[in-house]
């Protein structure tokens, strides 16, 4: 399972969610650093280089949501985020 072997990595969603972040200010960082490099391609060029790199922050995303099910199942969620589950949890159980 590829999400337990990147758990026992060290990584976490908490990872994840940070590059599917900086996944996509890269996408801009690449587009605009390709349409003034090369004038030749042009903005079709730069514009692939952008989506190319766009289409990784999905895929990070989806890492993360993975990550933190299996976290959540394991019940290895860091302190803060486990506090935030437990009382969302309470607040949604009805009182009698």
């Amino acid at each position: 399972m590829v999400i337990k072997r990147m758990h026992d990595m060290g990584i976490r969603s908490e990872h994840a969610y940070a590059a599917g972040i900086a996944s996509i200010g890269l996408a801009v960082a690449t587009w605009v650093t390709s349409l003034k490099a090369e004038p030749v391609g042009g903005l079709a060029r730069a514009d692939r280089w952008g989506i190319f790199v766009g289409e990784w922050a999905p895929t990070f995303f989806g890492l993360g949501i993975a990550l933190s099910h299996y976290e959540q199942q394991e019940g290895t969620l860091t302190t803060s985020v486990r506090d935030l589950w437990v009382e969302k949890k309470e607040q949604e159980r009805p009182t009698v």
